[in-house]
């Protein structure tokens, strides 16, 4: 039945083709009306569908359809992760178009946090983290000057691959969480300012380029701005930024370091602005922002504008030529806060730091804490499978061949009826120019 329909169709186009042609021939007058010859045979066929012979119209032009995303490769059916006894299944969504910016997450201070990190990277479908964070205790001065084998795991983790980071979050003081008074930590950073720990930092100078990890990040001195840290800048910025030089001026100095210093205050005023603490562009490599969802009822956007909040951070950067960096962030006084997850990533991925670490321990995060399912998913769809392979080329546009041409008749004026009416008619039409002398 459908091969009998184009039959009739083919049919019934040809007449109203010819019909056309006739009535162009007759409205040119009769000086070009009469002698019309075929010139040419018939133009290359349209394209037609495989196993069929009709040919198609040409097809109107359309605008390129531009995916959203690729699809996500196949992979070969794996069991069902689990992680604490609960299913993980992939999530099935398209992988990102480009590759995440370098992230980590804090899993533990020891070597339990290396080794956390590929189970992390398999759950995030091969996602390769690319930082690796941790603390030195701030007990005791030794604590601050490297513990004996404490980093020699981070180290070799780092040495490992070449485009891999170490973060070293670095105290200033000892005692650095004994809740100390104003007037102590006062004076105590007179001392610092006046080099009485410059020490200290030698050596763990000394032993990061040991250790082959000269490059590593030092947040040195972390939430300056608030009040939980003995190495906070509260009581006397002034003498805090003295002591911030100092200790960048000392670890700089050992022969074969190239360490890069990152100065993180917490989101928000704080205490005191972290910008009165701000020690000078000379001893910062990086600015950062550690920014948890809190205090409660605080919405994404209130973080983002708040006074010396997220907008700030990245302007304050910007504007002494810093690339910034979020050593910690994640979840806390709002809960299993979906909203806060998706926004903070693609806050991530527009801003595009120079790294960034979650918080992965409850209540701030969202692999090794089972009570925070909804972000969980969200971190999870959002990084699984990212890599930095590009994305694949799209296929060339065919071109289509041209249609030879053929040099009309001597004595011969072609008529140019287009292509659709001319497939029809067979071929070219033309009027010879002698066709008054014939005729008489």
């Amino acid at each position: 039945m459908a091969s009998q329909q184009r039959r009739d169709r083919s049919r019934r186009l040809a007449v109203v083709a010819a019909a056309v042609a006739a009535a162009v021939v007759l409205a040119t007058g009769p000086r070009s009306a009469v002698g019309a010859v075929w010139v040419t045979g018939p133009p290359a066929p349209a394209p037609t569908t495989p196993g069929t012979t009709t040919p198609t119209a040409p097809a109107r032009a359309t605008p390129p359809v531009v995916p959203l995303a690729p699809a996500a490769p196949q992979a070969t059916a794996q069991p069902t992760p689990t992680w604490q006894g609960v299913p993980q299944a992939a999530p099935a969504t398209p992988v990102p178009m480009r590759a995440a910016p370098p992230f980590g997450a804090f899993l533990d201070s020891g070597a339990r946090g290396v080794a956390r990190m590929a189970e992390l990277s398999h759950w995030l479908g091969g996602t390769e983290l690319k930082v690796a964070h941790t603390y030195l205790p701030g007990g005791r001065w030794q604590d601050i000057e490297g513990p004996p084998g404490f980093l020699d795991v981070w180290a070799h983790w780092r040495r490992e691959k070449a485009d891999r980071t170490l973060v070293l979050n670095v105290p200033m003081q000892e005692r650095n969480e004994e809740n100390l008074p104003d007037s102590e930590v006062r004076r105590l950073l007179g001392q610092a300012a006046a080099g009485a720990f410059d020490r200290h930092f030698r050596a763990l100078a000394e032993q990061l380029v040991r250790l082959k990890v000269p490059d590593t990040v030092i947040v040195l001195g972390w939430e300056m701005n608030g009040t939980t840290y003995t190495h906070r800048c509260g009581p006397d910025p002034q003498a805090w930024k003295t002591y911030w030089n100092r200790i960048v001026t000392t670890m700089r100095a050992v022969p074969g370091q190239a360490f890069r210093f990152d100065f993180t205050p917490s989101r928000g005023r704080d205490a005191v602005p972290w910008t009165e603490c701000y020690p000078g562009d000379g001893t910062v490599d990086i600015i950062g922002m550690d920014s948890y969802d809190q205090p409660s009822g605080m919405s994404f956007d209130q973080q983002v504008k708040e006074p010396f909040g997220l907008q700030r951070h990245v302007e304050f950067a910007k504007l002494h030529g810093k690339p910034i960096s979020y050593p910690e962030w994640g979840l806390f006084r709002n809960g299993d806060n979906a909203e806060y997850m998706r926004r903070m990533l693609a806050w991530i991925d527009e801003h595009r730091p120079l790294y960034n670490a979650l918080t992965d321990y409850c209540p701030h995060g969202v692999w090794q804490c089972s009570q925070n399912p909804r972000s969980s998913r969200i971190y999870r769809t959002t990084l699984y499978g990212r890599t930095d392979q590009p994305a694949p080329a799209p296929a060339p546009t065919p071109v289509p061949r041209p249609t030879p041409t053929t040099e009309p008749t001597a004595g011969c004026s072609p008529l140019e009826l287009g292509d659709w009416v001319e497939h029809w008619l067979g071929g070219k039409l033309c009027v010879r120019s002698d066709w008054w002398s014939r005729s008489r």
